[in-house]
């Protein structure tokens, strides 16, 4: 991000909160100063979020910033005016890790400067709830959102969650990266940039009735090398399979980035000869009775999950 703001000649470099997902060490407040020190056009203005929220002893209150830094330490709303670009930028820190005050909803900009900027981290009702048509009316130039680690747009183009720069875990699933935007006269205009270096990616696998364990993972293997074998994977087994074999999610990680295997297939049972050999029996009643439905439906896996139950009952 430091590179691409050099390169971009950016003005400011805005962060709307949880810059660490935890509260930062004071040896990591120094590396990142040093990092924010090598830019060489750019302003940084930040804020605390529910992660790295000010604590009565944390690092934030006292460490001192490079002299292009800024850091709205506040709890209530705030401002920093950069006067060489005509520029205010208006936040407020958390001081603990849930608010639930509307904390925005008149939080209106105060003339200071040409342009005006908001910081907002939140949206739920546990971290400073955010209605869209009054943080609409508050009329900023721009409002940069955090807290919800999926890239989105609320307000058009002048409202925007850049989102994690990285995926943070396994569900933080889909494009991450920054937004670059500029704002002139004629308005705001911002978009979207995706820079992760992978992506957490859920991949559905439909199995066969054909299909062993090596073909199977072969099938994976190349499904993968589709989707990007840089990326890291949870994958979930779907469909039918041969009732003799047994899929080993052990052996399917052709690449080493599958987090994790969920087998849902249901065995692929001859209904049809299973209820003429038991026709006088629990099974081949319980066959009879739910048979005639389709495959895709819930009854047909219960019948799947109940033969068998009822089977692995007799060999036992």
């Amino acid at each position: 991000m430091i590179g691409v703001c050099n390169e971009e000649e950016a003005d400011v470099l805005l962060i709307a909160g949880d810059l660490f997902h935890r509260q930062p060490l004071l040896r990591e407040l120094k590396e990142v100063n040093y990092l924010f020190g090598t830019l060489e056009h750019t302003q940084v203005v930040l804020i605390a979020g529910n992660h790295d929220y000010l604590k009565k002893d944390s690092y934030y209150r006292t460490f001192s910033w490079g002299k292009n830094v800024h850091m709205l330490l506040d709890a209530q709303i705030t401002c920093v005016e950069i006067p060489e670009l005509t520029l205010a930028v208006y936040g407020c820190s958390y001081h603990a890790k849930e608010i639930t005050e509307h904390k925005y909803d008149d939080a209106f900009p105060q003339n200071r400067q040409k342009y005006e900027i908001l910081l907002a981290h939140g949206g739920d009702e546990k971290h400073i709830p955010i209605q869209k048509d009054k943080l609409d009316r508050l009329g900023y130039d721009y409002i940069a959102l955090g807290h919800i680690h999926k890239p989105q747009e609320l307000i058009g183009k002048r409202a925007i969650y850049a989102g994690a720069l990285e995926p943070i875990d396994k569900n933080d699933i889909g494009p991450h990266g920054y937004v670059i935007g500029e704002i002139t006269d004629q308005g705001c205009k911002a978009r979207f940039v995706k820079s992760a270096s992978r992506e957490y990616i859920h991949l559905d696998i439909m199995a066969d009735k054909k299909m062993t364990g090596h073909s199977l993972k072969d099938h994976i293997r190349k499904r993968i090398e589709e989707c990007g074998p840089q990326n890291i994977y949870k994958v979930t087994l779907r469909g039918f399979r041969d009732p003799d074999i047994l899929f080993d999610p052990e052996m399917m990680d052709s690449y080493g980035n599958i987090i994790e295997l969920v087998d849902d297939t249901k065995p692929a049972y001859d209904l049809e000869r299973l209820m003429a050999q038991n026709k006088d029996n629990l099974l081949g009643k319980y066959i009879e009775s739910l048979k005639d439905y389709d495959e895709d439906s819930v009854e047909y896996l219960a019948l799947c999950e109940g033969v068998q139950a009822l089977m692995e009952t007799r060999r036992g």
